[in-house]
């Protein structure tokens, strides 16, 4: 790997010599635009829009539209003036809860190797700040502008997340928010326990980007003069319009497709219809993942329901009972990555 940056990590006294290295690379296949006859690659000049003329790449400047159309040049000397960072430090502001990060705020991922004579405090802060269970809010001038960044643990190596500040976040202005829209506990059981079925621990080794692997073959298949043969294509599903019917639908389809993930699905609605709620929709079955006691009951009023012709109700009853009990949401501690 090639270094993108050369400073240091300035943590209170201590500066630890450091070099920035780019931590993901994109795997997406590059294309050119060439003419359609003869594959002739199409170049594009920098040409003035007043006359046409073309443009040296050392006469161009950077220019601000203003409201009005009118474009206010800057030069080198403008930027130079301002109060960027040069120190090409890495200032650590403050140590903070990772899980209060929120990661809408990442932007790009890199490395942190540190020189040889800045190995011992590297490692002296690395190991202290894993062991803290917080991450370090830092401040770095990179690429012509100041970002603020986390610095975190990785495979015994600190990573640098550089961020985005709070007002490049949109706020998400939809109609909907302002709208009451009414979910039933009968639908929400459904699909918590869909969500139960499809439970895993995350492993990215798992998948792969199929489109990339078939655009590689229809390259390789036209390189070796190969008729190239068409994908399958899957059926279209026709959509479902009662929303019971696709969520039964979808647990059906996720424990056939992951029994792995089925038997969780099942423990959560044990009791229950095979989708962990009542005959009815309702969600009887999520008391019965509480233990035996709570199996022993579902049994007792699986009995009660094929004794009486009113089970169904006795269901219904049972589903309320239970539908204030909702799980209390987490939240990962692996921060996500959007493209810089």
């Amino acid at each position: 790997m090639r270094s993108v940056w050369k400073g240091v990590i300035s943590f209170g006294l201590v500066s630890i010599p450091v070099r920035l290295y780019s931590a993901t690379q994109e795997r997406d296949l590059a294309f050119h635009q060439v003419r359609r006859s003869d594959g002739s690659r199409v170049r594009y000049r920098r040409v003035a829009e007043a006359d046409g003329d073309e443009v040296n790449y050392a006469d161009i400047a950077k220019g601000f539209e203003l409201p009005d159309g009118q474009t206010v040049v800057l030069t080198d000397e403008d930027f130079a003036n301002l109060p960027l960072s040069t120190s090409r430090a890495i200032d650590v502001l403050e140590f903070v809860p990772l899980e209060q990060v929120d990661p809408i705020y990442f932007a790009k991922s890199y490395y942190v190797e540190p020189d040889r004579t800045g190995a011992k405090p590297y490692v002296l802060l690395r190991d202290a700040l894993a062991e803290s269970g917080r991450v370090a809010l830092v401040k770095i001038a990179l690429r012509q502008r100041e970002q603020l960044a986390t610095l975190r643990v990785r495979d015994g190596v600190f990573v640098l997340e550089t961020m985005i500040w709070p007002d490049e976040v949109r706020e998400p202005d939809f109609p909907f928010l302002d709208e009451h829209v009414e979910v039933r506990p009968q639908e929400l059981a459904m699909a918590a326990s869909l969500i139960s079925t499809l439970a895993a621990d995350f492993d990215p080794g798992r998948f792969t980007d199929g489109y990339r692997a078939a655009l590689q073959s229809v390259i390789d298949a036209k390189v070796a003069g190969h008729a190239m043969a068409s994908p399958p294509v899957s059926p279209q599903e026709e959509p479902v319009g009662d929303l019971m019917a696709a969520l039964r639908a979808s647990i059906a389809a996720a424990r056939r497709d992951h029994p792995a993930g089925a038997g969780a699905g099942a423990g959560a609605g044990a009791g229950a219809g095979a989708d962990g709620v009542g005959a009815d929709g309702s969600p009887a079955g999520k008391a019965a993942a509480d233990g035996a006691a709570s199996e022993a009951g579902s049994a007792k009023a699986g009995a009660a329901k094929a004794a009486s012709p009113k089970g169904k109700a006795g269901t219904a009853t049972a589903g309320k009972s239970t539908a204030k009990s909702k799980a209390a949401p987490t939240r990962s501690a692996t921060p996500t990555r959007r493209s810089a």
